[in-house]
């Protein structure tokens, strides 16, 4: 048995996953909300000037388009969502490898930058046994949006997949990503690989003894 470890975004999707959840919702649902999303310039400003980072872009972003849902609604949305997003919106390579993973008993782990709106029933309906993702606060049966945990990228991913290591001692791990930003991570396991990434990606995955493949 080991630890076999799939970032979502980008690696099992075709796709980001949190614009499509949070415009998707707004579209079908919340359209009025629309405008409060000019409040993010200034975050995207702050972003671009290097005054804030992506947890509080993705924080800023919630908060403006969700900000006060009431959790039964956004339930109904995310189950809506993950139903159209699987199969139809993942690389069947992906499919492929989640599956042969848990034929051979490993412990699969979702491992996603995305938040826990929709990345747990993601995991469940791909049969993950444990899912690790960016949190966000409730406040009683409303979204507040601001986030419980660190942005669940680069070295933050790094940091998750060194404790899994230390809870699941003596197994052996794979770990999946697609981004520059997870190789830091991929080089924590005992086979790292690589998908659909950059030529830049490439060329320092290799330099790190990662393999690199491509999923259609």
């Amino acid at each position: 048995m080991r630890l076999a470890i799939f970032d979502l975004d980008g690696t099992i999707t075709r796709h980001d996953t949190l614009a499509p959840y949070v415009f998707g919702f707004l579209v079908r649902k919340r359209l009025w909300r629309a405008p409060a999303l000019l409040l993010l310039l200034p975050v995207l400003l702050g972003y671009a000037l290097g005054l804030s980072d992506r947890g509080g872009l993705k924080s800023a972003f919630i908060r403006a388009a969700l900000g006060g849902c009431r959790r039964k609604r956004l339930e109904r949305w995310t189950a809506t969502f993950v139903g159209r997003l699987v199969p139809d919106r993942v690389f069947p390579q992906a499919l492929e490898a989640i599956q042969a993973h848990a034929r051979a008993g490993d412990h699969l782990v979702l491992l996603s930058a995305s938040t826990d709106l929709y990345v747990p029933a993601i995991a469940q309906t791909l049969g993950f046994q444990e899912v690790i993702c960016t949190g966000v606060r409730w406040q009683g049966d409303r979204l507040r949006g601001t986030l419980t945990t660190p942005n669940r990228r680069g070295a933050e991913k790094a940091r998750c997949v060194a404790a899994l290591r230390a809870r699941h001692q003596g197994m052996q791990a794979v770990a999946y990503g697609n981004a520059a930003s997870d190789l830091e991570h991929l080089k924590l396991v005992e086979r790292g690989v690589l998908v659909n990434g950059s030529a830049a990606a490439r060329l320092e995955a290799a330099r790190g003894g990662i393999s690199c493949t491509d999923w259609h």
